[in-house]
């Protein structure tokens, strides 16, 4: 995590990950202690620094807002011990603009990869990706997601890879992941500009 980061982005993965069999979690930071999400409004507790983490089989980078991805992407300590964790991680997986933190680590070049509907172009224009407007997009030992709930579909793809498609599963069901949204409107590419503008209006007023 990082200052800055979108709630759900490692939450939502870690609620499904933690259920693998023999799985163990873990929210890491530059320092240990609280780390504040994009609107200030609440705190995930980082149990450990990424001085002390030298190996992960699975790592995961969140987006979040302007202010806490581009600290991300500009980052050199954070971008560097990402660099060293993907070097012999089984999974490197992002969700929303981590992709853009992914991306700025050097990670990214040549492959495919999804985020958030909003930074798509920028992804494209600035690094060597190309964009595909999906959930989730595997590339190798990659696994990137569109914004914020893909989350939730790429780590049960991921549980999939991991323990099989019967785990996976036991798992969607153990957190009841069956979403029935009251409005369609979930999908950028089927929505009018107004929707669009004030969708991220009020990202943008509810961040720090």
């Amino acid at each position: 995590m990082y200052d800055g980061y979108s709630l759900l982005d490692p939450t939502g993965p870690a609620e499904v990950l933690s259920r693998l069999p023999g799985a163990n979690v873990t929210m890491v930071a530059e320092r240990r202690g609280p780390v504040r999400t994009d609107t200030g409004d609440v705190a995930v507790m980082a149990e450990r620094s990424i001085a002390e983490v030298d190996r992960l089989d699975v790592l995961l980078v969140p987006g979040g807002g302007n202010r806490g991805t581009i600290g991300a992407m500009e980052n050199q300590a954070l971008l560097s011990w990402i660099r060293r964790i993907d070097r012999h991680s089984r999974w490197t997986t992002s969700v929303c603009t981590g992709t853009l933190v992914l991306a700025a680590a050097g990670l990214l070049n040549g492959r495919r990869a999804t985020t958030y509907w909003a930074s798509a172009d920028y992804l494209q224009s600035e690094f060597d990706v190309t964009y595909v407007p999906e959930r989730y997009v595997r590339s190798g030992k990659v696994i990137t997601a569109a914004g914020v709930s893909a989350g939730l579909d790429m780590s049960l793809y991921l549980a999939s890879l991991i323990a099989g498609d019967t785990t996976a599963k036991a798992i969607q069901l153990a957190v009841e992941c069956d979403p029935r949204p009251p409005f369609n409107s979930g999908n950028a590419a089927d929505a009018d500009p107004q929707l669009r503008e004030l969708a991220l209006r009020l990202l943008a007023e509810s961040q720090v």
